[in-house]
Order: C-alpha cells, then sequence, then structure tokens
C-alpha cells in the first residue's frame, strides 16, 4: 500500500477551520426554529464556550508559532500567520451570525413567550429602576473593587475570560482629589484647560448572577431579566465619587491558557503544573471583546494596553459572553420550550437479583450511553470496593464529576484494605486543578496514584477489578470511549464494554504495569495501543480492505470519531477509496479529509451529527471479506491520539453485541435530521428529507433503550402475576 501519492497538500482541508465549519454546525442547531426555543438558547451558549476554548488554546498555539518565527505548514500547505488570518475571517463572521441569531431570533422570541431581556438600563421603568438601584446597593456594591489607572497606578491586570466594565472619568472640580492637584498647579489659564481622561475599570464579578430577575408584570404575567453589567454600569457613578464618569462600556479579554511545560525539565509533574495554571490567568492577550458602541478613545486605550490588532479585536453588537444563556435555559416555568429531560434507561443484562460480577461471567455487556445508565460503571467500582473478594482495583481518570461516586469508591477500597492503583492525567486541559485536588485525597486515602507517563497524556478508559474466587483468580474489566465521569455521562454519547475475558484481563493487568512501571509487553492479545501499535495496526486494517477491493471482492469501511487528521490515516483512506472501497465516515467535529476529489475519494462520505447529546463515541467497523471486524476505544484519527498519549481500542467480538454495535452505525448512517453531510466545497449540508422517513438517530436510541429496558420487567410479570388457568 503506497499512501505517498495522496499526501499532497492540496489533498487537505486545514484543521483549525474544519473546526471552526464545527462551531457553525453547532450555532445551526440555534437557528432551526424546529427545536425548542429554550434548547436554542443552549446551542448558542455552546457556541460561545467552544469559541471561548478555541482561542485560549488552538489560537494560542498559533500565535505562540509566529512568536517563535516557526514558518512550518500545516498538512493543507498553511503556515500559522496564513492560519490566523483565515481563522480571523471565519470567526468575525462566526459572531456576527450568533448576534444575528440573539438578537433577532432569541430575545424576540423569548419576549413572545413571557421572558424579557432587558438589554439597556435606561430601557428600565421606574419601578424596575429602584428594585435594580436596591439590589445594587445590597448585594453588587459590596463585592465590586473599582481601579482606577493614572501616573501612580498603573493599568491593572485584567484577568483571562472575566467581563470588566472600562470607563473614561474625570475628576469633579470640587472633589478632594481635584483641590490636591490644584494646590500644585499655577493659577490663571492652566486651570482652564480641559480636564484630563482617565481609565477606570471594575471586573464583573463573577460570584454573583450574572442575569437578575425583576419583579413580575402582575398584570400580563411578563417575566424581566437584566444582565448584571447592567445594573453594575447605571450605577458605575458610585464606585468613583471623586470623578464624573464619561463613558462607560463591557469588555472581555481572552488569554493564551495552552500550557507549556517542559516535562524533561520539570522533577516534580504536580508542582509545575500547579505553577503554570497561575500563568494560565496571565498569559497574553489573543482576544479582545468590546461593546461595539465603546467610546472611540476608551477602545484605543484598550487597543494599546493588551497591544491588540483588528483581527484580534470582536465589536460585539449584544451582551458579551453568551454562556449566560445555559443558565437561563434552567429557569423555571418554561418546560413546554424545552425537550423533555431523557432519564436512561436500565440496562436489560443487569435487570436481575445477580450482582455485577455474575452478571458479568453470563457474558460480555454492551453499554451505550446516555441511553443506557451510567449506573452499572460506577456500582462496578463500588461493588468491587465492598467484595471482601476483591484483591485490587485499578483505573485510569482523565475527567471525574465535581462530586464523583467513582473517587469515593476508590477511597473506601482502599481503606478496606484493597491494593487500589489509579492513574490520574494531571494533564488533562482545563481539569488540572480537578485532578490535582482528586490524586491528593487519593493518596491520602491509601490509593497508590500514578501521574501519568512522562511526555505522553494518558486518555485511555479502563478499570480491572482482580478478583479471587473458587476456580482462582479472576479478572474483570470495564473499557470505554468516555470518561469516567458521571455528570457528562447524561450528555454525551459513549460506549462501553463490561467482560471477564482472559485474554483482555491479561491485556489490563500489563496495560497498568506499563503505565505504573514502564514494562512494555512483547505483544498484545486482544486490546490495540497508543502510542506504539495503534496507529500501524489500523494502517493495516484498510490496507486488508484496499486488498479485497482490487480482488474484486466487496470493502466497507465505518468508523466513528471526533475528529479525523491524521495525515498517514487520511492518505491511506485515499488510497483504499481509489481502489474501490466504500468508506462511510461519522465524525462530529475536525475533518482535515475531502470528499470528492476525482481518482482519489469519490468512495467516502463524510456525516457530522449535531444534537442534543454530544457524539462522543469511537467505533471502527472493517468488513474483512464478511467476517466483520469492530473495535471501539478511547481515540480518535489524530496523530496526538495514535502518537502522543496511551489510548486504548478494543476489539467486540461477541456476536450479538457486534450487531449491537454495527446497528448503532447503521442508525447513525441513516440520520438524516440532525446529521450534515460534508460536501467537495468543504461546507455542509443537510441531507434531502423530500419522501423519506424521518430518522433523529439520538431520538431512535432513546426510544428504543426505554422499550428494551421494559421488556424484562413484561416478561418478568407475565410469570409472576399471571395465574394458572382453574383446571377443567
Amino acid at each position: 500500500m503506497d499512501i505517498a501519492p495522496y499526501k499532497k497538500p492540496e489533498y487537505f482541508r486545514n484543521r483549525e477551520l474544519s473546526w471552526v465549519s464545527f462551531d457553525e454546525r453547532v450555532l445551526n442547531e440555534a437557528r432551526d426554529k424546529s427545536i425548542p426555543l429554550f434548547e436554542r438558547l443552549k446551542f448558542i451558549s455552546i457556541t460561545s464556550s467552544n469559541l471561548d476554548e478555541f482561542y485560549m488554546v488552538r489560537v494560542a498555539s498559533l500565535k505562540d508559532q509566529v512568536h517563535a518565527n516557526y514558518t512550518k505548514k500545516d498538512l493543507s500547505g498553511m503556515d500559522a500567520k496564513e492560519q490566523l488570518a483565515g481563522i480571523s475571517k471565519r470567526t468575525h463572521e462566526l459572531v456576527q451570525l450568533q448576534y444575528n441569531t440573539y438578537n433577532r431570533s432569541a430575545v424576540p422570541s423569548l419576549e413572545h413567550v413571557g421572558l424579557t431581556i432587558i438589554s439597556e438600563h435606561e430601557k428600565l421603568t421606574k419601578e424596575q429602576a429602584e428594585y435594580v438601584d436596591s439590589y445594587f446597593e445590597e448585594n453588587i456594591y459590596p463585592v465590586l473593587t473599582p481601579m482606577a489607572m493614572d501616573s501612580a497606578r498603573p493599568f491593572p491586570l485584567i484577568r483571562n475570560k472575566t467581563l470588566n466594565i472600562g470607563a473614561l472619568v474625570q475628576k469633579k472640580e470640587d472633589s478632594l482629589l481635584s483641590r490636591a492637584e490644584d494646590k500644585k498647579e499655577k493659577k490663571g489659564k492652566e486651570k482652564e484647560k480641559e480636564k484630563e481622561l482617565e481609565f477606570a475599570t471594575v471586573q464583573v464579578p463573577s460570584v454573583l448572577p450574572r442575569f437578575i430577575l425583576l419583579p413580575q408584570d402582575e398584570k400580563t404575567g411578563q417575566r424581566y431579566v437584566i444582565l448584571l453589567e447592567e445594573i453594575i454600569e447605571r450605577n458605575i457613578g458610585k464606585l468613583f465619587l471623586s470623578y464624573d464618569v464619561v463613558c462607560a462600556h463591557p469588555y472581555r479579554v481572552m488569554r493564551n491558557a495552552d500550557l507549556s511545560i517542559d516535562e524533561d525539565e520539570a522533577s516534580d509533574l504536580l508542582k509545575e503544573i500547579q505553577k503554570q495554571l497561575k500563568k494560565r490567568q496571565w498569559g497574553e492577550v489573543i482576544r479582545l471583546e468590546v461593546e461595539d458602541k465603546m467610546d472611540k478613545r476608551l477602545l484605543k486605550m484598550l487597543e494599546k494596553e493588551f497591544d491588540i490588532d483588528e483581527d484580534d479585536l470582536f465589536r460585539i453588537p449584544g451582551p458579551l459572553d453568551l454562556t449566560f444563556l445555559m443558565k437561563m435555559y434552567g429557569l423555571d416555568g418554561f418546560d413546554e420550550y424545552k425537550i423533555p429531560k431523557y432519564i436512561p434507561a436500565a440496562v436489560p443484562a443487569l435487570m436481575n437479583e445477580d450482582d455485577i460480577f455474575t452478571n458479568i461471567r453470563k457474558g460480555d455487556i454492551l453499554l451505550h450511553h446516555p441511553y443506557m445508565t451510567f449506573d452499572p460503571v460506577v456500582q462496578f467500582v463500588q461493588q468491587a470496593a465492598k467484595d471482601p473478594d476483591v484483591l485490587a482495583i485499578k483505573q485510569t481518570l482523565y475527567r471525574v464529576s465535581g462530586n464523583s461516586p467513582i473517587i469515593a469508591a476508590l477511597a473506601q477500597a482502599a481503606e478496606n484494605g484493597k491494593q487500589v492503583s489509579v492513574l490520574v492525567e494531571l494533564k488533562a486541559r482545563f481539569d488540572e486543578e480537578n485532578n490535582i485536588v482528586w490524586a491528593k485525597m487519593l493518596e491520602k486515602a491509601g490509593c497508590h496514584v500514578i501521574y501519568g507517563l512522562l511526555g505522553l497524556k494518558t486518555h485511555s478508559k479502563i478499570t480491572l477489578v482482580v478478583r479471587r474466587e473458587e476456580t482462582g483468580i479472576r479478572r474483570y474489566v470495564h473499557l470505554g470511549t468516555g470518561n469516567y465521569n458521571d455528570s457528562t455521562a447524561k450528555l454525551y454519547t459513549d460506549c462501553g464494554l463490561l467482560t471477564c475475558n482472559a485474554k483482555i484481563g491479561e491485556d489490563a493487568t500489563a496495560v497498568f504495569n506499563m503505565l505504573s512501571g514502564y514494562s512494555e509487553p512483547d505483544r498484545w492479545n486482544k486490546l490495540i495501543v497508543a502510542p506504539l501499535w495503534m496507529k500501524d495496526r489500523f494502517l493495516h486494517l484498510i490496507a486488508m480492505e484496499e486488498e479485497h477491493a482490487k480482488k474484486g471482492q466487496k470493502a466497507h469501511i465505518i468508523a466513528k470519531m471526533n475528529s479525523l487528521c491524521d495525515r498517514d490515516i487520511i492518505a491511506a483512506l485515499y488510497s483504499a477509496s481509489a481502489a474501490g472501497v466504500k468508506i462511510d465516515l461519522i465524525i462530529r467535529g475536525i475533518c482535515c479529509l475531502k470528499v470528492g476529489i476525482p481518482g482519489v475519494s469519490e468512495n467516502i462520505t463524510v456525516r457530522s451529527i449535531v444534537g442534543n447529546f454530544l457524539e462522543h463515541a469511537r467505533i471502527f467497523c472493517f468488513y474483512s471479506g464478511g467476517n466483520e471486524e469492530v473495535f471501539m476505544g478511547s481515540a480518535d484519527w489524530m496523530p496526538r491520539n495514535l502518537e502522543k498519549r496511551v489510548e486504548i481500542v478494543f476489539p467486540v467480538e461477541d456476536e450479538q453485541i457486534k450487531k449491537e454495535v454495527m446497528h448503532i452505525l447503521d442508525i447513525q448512517m441513516k440520520d438524516n435530521v440532525k446529521a450534515s453531510i460534508l460536501q467537495a466545497d468543504g461546507t455542509y449540508t443537510k441531507p434531502d428529507k423530500r419522501g423519506k422517513t424521518l430518522v433523529n438517530s439520538q431520538e431512535y436510541f432513546c426510544r428504543e433503550a426505554t422499550e428494551r429496558a421494559e421488556k424484562p420487567k413484561e416478561q418478568e410479570n407475565s410469570r409472576v402475576f399471571v395465574p394458572a388457568e382453574p383446571v377443567e
């Protein structure tokens, strides 16, 4: 398989611009009038939080490359400067569309259903103004810290992502400050000169609610909210009593938050990450958002202090930082404008009186979250912690929830005298602080905590329970595509497998020995492990499909993942496509592969599903001459996953479970409601629904999981409650 001819830059799409396309697809959900109003608010909020992280990490990294005069081009042939220019253009267009959606659709629609967002404090009624001013005095004023800038006070440090109000102020004629200065000045014409404008700022406190509910209109029942910054802006004169406030406008900065850790030099990774986290607040400013009607003099001052050029300035025609809409979603009284909350269904294989270990011994168990409950994963660890026959528990943790029952169970297991080994990945982006807290807590409880491998992130999702039984030692394993996070498991679609397969158990032991003692096994029985073995295995599987196609046999690959941007994998897919392999890709986010290139990618389709849940599972299916090989795991087809992380992909061998997994892929391929199809020009379009049955894959799986969970009950009921017929 020669993939070299398929590595031309024109065959690849830029990774960052592909990501912007993904955020555009998220925003399209907010623009879809068929979706309940409050759900659309969520998508506007998600677009904002996505863009924040993108700038703090990806754009920051490109800025670093420019500063370092790093001119190497990416796989699409663009250098860092070209990428930044392209990103600026596209993200400015995205933000413009986002605020058009907010101003022209969301705000009027909310007003129509009984909720008015008062966007300017000048529009308050007399009664509302009195309420707001009283609220300011009692709840906001004590928390604020106004800061001025003059010859004695330098420009204050503005923290990353915080919302602030900047003001230009002028000393009052009769103020103490003014009188003190006047003594220094000569009397006469100099006093008549126009007073100099000074800069002042106040941070909008994140410890207070971003929006405040005002008293409801008793006649109409209309509810009103006003944003916190509007209340502060209205009362800003009370913060600078010796000054006249000439103008006041909100602004917000985004800083470089990409941690740069030299692991070779860092003798203590824990301390080094804690040190770098503090720096994250004060990194280089890479984006400045300002109210679009900001006074030009104030704007000029901010641009100078933050060293911002036009490309990184966003003039916002509305409230800055629309992530507050996620909180607004939680307002009571608007349930009819929300999708009814889905309650994850029970797992049919576990709906009996047996304990979890007995059930796993009956056969492998497939978990499909959030359609099926995440509880069995939590119970797997909890039962292991209490079971006197369990000798050891080993687990990798990448992201966990705020009050994690899994962490509590691991701590309890250690206190119960079991051997507990936990790999806590300290380098999990934006969860570093959480993970440091968990790691210390687990160590105190007596767990053996491993802080990841030097130079590699551990992104694999695996739990091993070693149990003493009558037949000897048995190993139980949970393998998954998503994090051990009981909160996100209700929002992310993921798959998992509970098994006591002996070969997988051996591999699981080898994984943890590798993580704790750096002892790499010569070979793996079942698992495919990155960074050393996985990429070659995937390239081999793709090459085998190509061989089948060349022999005139049926050849088909279906792969579902979050992102695809590995040059070698894409080139291999092009080579297979050119040979006649049918390739169907389900990729939620970044896709650097181009479809429709004549003679190269005409046999490849790419679809992205953006729905109520975040698509997160990774599933890979190779037709393999009719003996389908199916895999699931933690890795996307990205260089970082295949070459710089510890990842696990595992085979699905049970025939019934294999059918279930292929059924998941089949329904997603039929989705014509939430799917968007990649076109040859790089755009995504919705499939033509005319004359077709509508298939929303996420809704389908919700219904299916609920129905399947009810069947065992029906069977049980029929056995227990149906009386025998009387004898004639």
